[in-house]
């Protein structure tokens, strides 16, 4: 019966491996790269997860959890606790820029939308904006780049009006990577918490919606109605997570800060669906 378990689960995670293999290739990613990586995850989770009393499990442990040798669960327990391959991705002065201009009362108008900032003077205006969000950008400098990118309009009169609420990373390694660590990684570690608890009261949330009788003729039309919604969706979760910040701005207590996140996409199968039935 457990093999039969495994079996299933791991034809669930050929699935899933397809589309990484896919992205993994178009970047001249081969299999021995990943499969350091994918080692180092294995010794990483298991010498985490399953210590006991709070101290990291063993070498010899973790040889038998993961099927690796001793000696190559050491190489790999040297390079994490090294921070070889930690993955920073930071939020651009762009993205905080946009953000701000959404989250802080001074910036917004009386519907509690960005309001039109003049360039320059005393708050509220652009400059002082990026004065106190931007870092040591130049608020020219941040007007050249957010035209750039379509996330601002300059009106006549030379003030600004946000028509854009977030940007696409520049570059399809930037996207992608912002992807991976901002969807994949919230999605599957969502998933690996639901399957480790049995308390209701503790499950995180976790729904898809999903038909397999669309004709082709309505795919694009049903496309462009999906992005609109899940637009609104995820500007919506955007602003409640903006009213919390917002709520606990002046906290001192740097240490007391969790990570949240909800995500929203759309999916269709053009292959006919050869590789799962739903």
């Amino acid at each position: 019966m457990q093999d039969e378990i495994q079996r299933r689960i791991l034809g669930a995670f050929l699935v899933v491996m397809k589309p990484i293999a896919r992205i993994l290739l178009r970047f001249g990613i081969g299999f021995r790269e990943f499969a350091e990586i994918t080692k180092t995850a294995f010794v990483d989770v298991a010498s985490s997860d399953y210590g006991l009393r709070g101290r990291p499990t063993n070498i010899s442990r973790v040889a038998v959890m993961t099927g690796l040798t001793r000696k190559e669960v050491k190489r790999l327990r040297d390079k994490i606790e090294g921070d070889e391959d930690r993955l920073a991705v930071r939020t651009t002065p762009l993205c905080e820029i946009l953000h701000k201009w959404h989250a802080e009362d001074d910036y917004l108008n009386r519907l509690g939308q960005p309001a039109t900032l003049p360039f320059a003077g005393g708050a509220p205006s652009f400059s002082e904006l990026v004065r106190r969000f931007g870092g040591d950008i130049p608020p020219g400098a941040m007007r050249t780049e957010l035209k750039r990118v379509g996330a601002i309009q300059e009106e006549a009169d030379g003030s600004l009006r946000v028509i854009r609420r977030s940007i696409t990373p520049a570059g399809k390694e930037d996207n992608l990577i912002a992807a991976l660590a901002h969807s994949a990684y919230p999605l599957m570690t969502t998933i690996a918490h639901n399957i480790s608890t049995d308390d209701k009261d503790e499950r995180w949330a976790q729904f898809t919606a999903f038909t397999q009788a669309v004709r082709t003729r309505d795919i694009l039309r049903l496309r462009r109605i999906s992005f609109d919604r899940l637009v609104e969706v995820s500007e919506s979760f955007d602003d409640l997570f903006m009213a919390y910040e917002s709520l606990h701005e002046a906290d001192t207590d740097k240490d007391d800060r969790n990570k949240v996140a909800v995500g929203v996409f759309y999916f269709e199968d053009s292959q006919g669906g050869d590789d799962f039935e739903w």
